[in-house]
């Protein structure tokens, strides 16, 4: 899904017909690559708006926000120039170069001297690339959110001082300012699908966008270009005209396209590619920032957090790499312990019948009692018949006593990965830091990282991550654990023993309760609970999983057992998707 130039003019228009005039209350920097701007657009009516622009490199985006963020205590550098000067500073234009994916907020403001000043801050989103950019009434770079240097870049350096200018390191047209002439000469010449010459030839055309006009005009979007005929290229360009027609008199229709219930493309126009395809969904927006917001909410929380979870990602990932190449060895070794039967056999029929063997004899042909078959059995010749039978006695017990040996280490590697793929998926569902609060205390419980000193008396206290908490379509109170601490709580504290328990069979996932209340469950919610634990497991990928659930009471806890590890001999299965889209989230 592309954050292309017209999604860019669709959000620009927005936030021109709003805020134009409106001015900067507040300013807060709440990550390191993202600002909010609070504006007031109506002084007597107190209403303000938050415009949140984010350089973040994985997903560049601008947005009008109704969620607050928490703004760290003190102010980063780049959020402290800003205030110093354009705070209370009024919003005298929005706009868009082209279709570039820029936008520039033109700001008024009167100076410590009282003169009317003025600055521009802009953003650009262009993936790794992306910055917020303050600059002075010369082009005089101010600051930047991110500084680089010519090291890091030999095409611009976004320095304080340095003229500030939008890099041409792609040869493409503006698509707003063309005619059939210039499409053509840069379309029809191209050996290349057409879907592709489009918008690789124009700025701010993405993949899908140029499938789109494709699709209007009727042409298979892979056609190569050079092969189409008149009509399919006077076809071609009224649908292409026609879309930036849109874009210029600023007509958009935000768009969501959704294939099999997931979201598929999102776009600032119709997305008519879409209308005829198999389990297909449209839903439209009043604004792209509500589009936006709504799909990239949770998206923007998973890869933030990911960011805070890199360390415990690495610490998990290294002590599973290292517990399955020891399970590996063992495996190995226990399977080279398969021989000590072997070697009881040739010692128990040595003494039976060693006595046949001579002074000297590499080998000794017996009848196996076991299977009445001839077994010959090698000799050492320097020694007799009865200390042979001995040294194969010896290998025996010694394989014996490390078979044991090997089966209570493998029990206890086997349970460590158990332990550690459920951290993991643990981390994988993590919103908020507070949930890798719990599961780094539970790494340090288990001897994976280092206690730290404020880990330890009340820290425990200050854990504010609580379980998933659903709805069903019934109304009953379905629970699922983030973590294993969590799991533990909701199976053994929160259900009573007639609540219904869910877990996915075979794989790592969360505990999921649904709650009774005494009353008689229908099936639908036992299909709701169903597809949570499929949904907040390891499998939660794949088209169907396999679910395991019972009554509460016959789950058990062994003694000593890690966190979220429980047994049960007797419980019903059903396979069902991993969809909760019809299920309400509390809190």
């Amino acid at each position: 899904m592309a954050f292309d130039g017209i999604t860019v003019a669709s959000i620009v228009k927005e936030l021109s017909d709003n805020l134009t005039g409106g001015r900067i209350y507040k300013i807060a920097q709440p990550e390191s690559d993202e600002i909010v701007l609070t504006i007031k657009t109506n002084a007597d009516k107190g209403y303000q708006s938050k415009v949140v622009l984010s350089a973040d490199a994985s997903l560049p985006l601008i947005y009008v926000s109704e969620e607050s963020k928490k703004a760290p205590m003190t102010a980063p550098v780049f959020c402290m120039v800003l205030r110093k000067h354009i705070l209370n500073g009024r919003i005298t234009s929005i706009t868009q170069p082209g279709l570039e994916r820029i936008v520039r907020f033109e700001v008024e403001h009167m100076d410590e001297m009282g003169d009317m000043r003025h600055k521009v801050l802009l953003i650009e989103l262009m993936g790794k690339y992306s910055n917020i950019i303050f600059i002075d009434e010369e082009n005089k770079i101010i600051d930047s959110i991110k500084h680089i240097s010519a090291s890091v870049s030999s095409v611009r350096e976004v320095l304080p001082g340095r003229e500030y200018f939008v890099t041409q390191t792609q040869d493409k047209a503006d698509p707003l300012n063309t005619d059939i002439t210039e499409f053509a000469s840069l379309i029809r010449g191209k050996g290349m699908p057409v879907f592709k010459a489009i918008y690789s030839s124009y700025t701010g055309l993405s993949s899908v966008c140029s499938q789109e006009i494709c699709y209007r005009a009727s042409i298979d979007a892979d056609k190569s270009a050079i092969a189409l005929t008149d009509a399919e290229f006077s076809n071609l360009y009224i649908a292409f005209s026609g879309l930036m027609s849109d874009v210029k008199q600023g007509t958009f229709k935000p768009t969501v396209a959704y294939i099999g219930g997931k979201p598929k493309e999102y776009a600032a126009f119709d997305l008519t590619i879409y209308s005829s395809a198999e389990n297909s969904s449209i839903k439209n927006y009043d604004t792209m920032s509500q589009l936006l917001e709504g799909y990239y909410s949770e998206k923007n929380i998973e890869t933030r957090i990911r960011q805070k979870s890199v360390d415990l990602r690495k610490i998990v990932q290294t002590a599973l790499e290292r517990n399955v190449r020891k399970l590996d060895q063992q495996t190995h070794q226990m399977q080279d312990t398969q021989k000590k039967d072997k070697y009881r056999v040739y010692g128990e029929l040595l003494n039976v019948y060693g006595y046949s063997a001579k002074e000297g004899d590499k080998e000794i042909t017996v009848e196996d009692y076991n299977t009445g078959k001839p077994l010959t059995i090698p000799l050492d010749p320097t020694l007799t018949a009865s200390q042979n039978a001995k040294k194969y006695f010896d290998r025996y017990t010694k394989l014996k006593r490390t078979a044991e040996a090997l089966e209570d280490q493998m029990k206890d590697v086997q349970e460590q990965i158990q332990h550690l793929e459920s951290i993991s998926s643990s981390l994988d569902i993590a919103r908020q830091e507070e949930d890798l609060l719990q599961i780094r205390m539970e790494l340090a419980e288990a001897g994976y990282v280092k206690k730290k000193s404020s880990e330890k008396g009340k820290r425990k206290e200050k854990i504010t991550s609580k379980p998933f908490h659903y709805i069903s379509s019934d109304g009953f109170d379905i629970y699922v654990g983030k973590n294993n601490y969590q799991n533990d709580e909701l199976t053994f504290k929160v259900a009573n023993g007639g609540d219904w328990w869910f877990h996915s069979k075979g794989c790592p996932g969360s505990h999921v309760v649904l709650i009774t209340g005494g009353k008689d469950v229908p099936d639908r919610a036992f299909e709701e609970a169903a597809a949570l634990a499929a949904y907040y497991s390891k499998g939660k990928d794949q088209d169907k999983v396999e679910i395991d659930y019972l009554q509460r009471k016959n789950v058990k806890k062994p003694g000593g057992a890690k966190p979220g590890f429980v047994v049960y001999y007797t419980n019903y299965s059903m396979v069902i998707a991993p969809d909760i889209s019809n299920l309400k989230e509390i809190g």
